[in-house]
């Protein structure tokens, strides 16, 4: 009698911690919801990836269409290059930022998640300021005339604003920013390169991370 006493209490006792346990991952999984934005679509980070590619090519035609082999040296005509080169990058990150919309929210409708709410709006404040600084920057590179650094520039802010807004998303999103700021730094070492470090970053970079958040969070 007594070993079925014994048997019924350790069975109890495993079956409630059992069940306290899987209230503790439940009660995770929600805070995680309510404190970060889980809805980032990986499909977007590839397309991304695919138009900043697309995006160098222009960049890359432009660039031998006005028959300079170098674009770092202070000799380039801003008048030939400079807007070309900032329309085909705004004109990228535009279409990017778009198709990172659409994507998001039609992924946010699938979770039954609100795509604006607070955590939204720390993500878009922590992620913009640092970008927002490295924009005005590389305008003040442009205007100084130091070409050659503006790509390194643009790829270490992003990843400092990746890195910024990371603790408020998926936590990967940090290991881009990382890999982003440390391709940047390298690219200052080769001034005059860096269309070929601008593609890899926020081309190959994108590819490849966004792949592999879709097989992880999308299917």
């Amino acid at each position: 009698m007594n070993l079925i006493i014994n048997f019924v209490i350790q069975s109890t006792f495993i079956m409630s911690e059992k069940d306290y346990l899987k209230e503790i991952s439940e009660i995770k999984n929600i805070m995680n919801k309510s404190s970060r934005f889980i809805s980032l679509s990986g499909l977007s980070g590839v397309l991304a990836g695919i138009y900043a590619l697309i995006g160098a090519f222009i960049a890359r035609s432009v660039i031998r269409s006005n028959n300079l082999n170098d674009y770092s040296k202070n000799s380039v005509d801003p008048n030939i290059i400079e807007l070309k080169l900032i329309g085909v990058a705004v004109g990228i990150a535009l279409i990017s930022i778009l198709t990172a919309i659409i994507l998001t929210q039609k992924k946010a409708k699938k979770d039954g998640v609100k795509m604006w709410d607070s955590t939204t709006k720390r993500l878009l404040f922590n992620f913009l300021i640092p970008l927002a600084t490295g924009g005005v920057f590389c305008i003040i590179l442009l205007n100084q005339g130091f070409y050659g650094f503006v790509a390194p520039a643009t790829l270490i802010f992003y990843g400092l604003a990746l890195f910024s807004a990371s603790k408020y998303t998926f936590g990967n999103v940090k290991y881009l920013g990382i890999a982003e700021i440390i391709l940047g730094l390298i690219a200052m070492n080769y001034i005059g390169y860096g269309l070929y470090f601008w593609a890899i970053g926020f081309g190959l970079l994108h590819i490849i991370y966004g792949t592999l958040m879709y097989f992880k969070h999308d299917k």
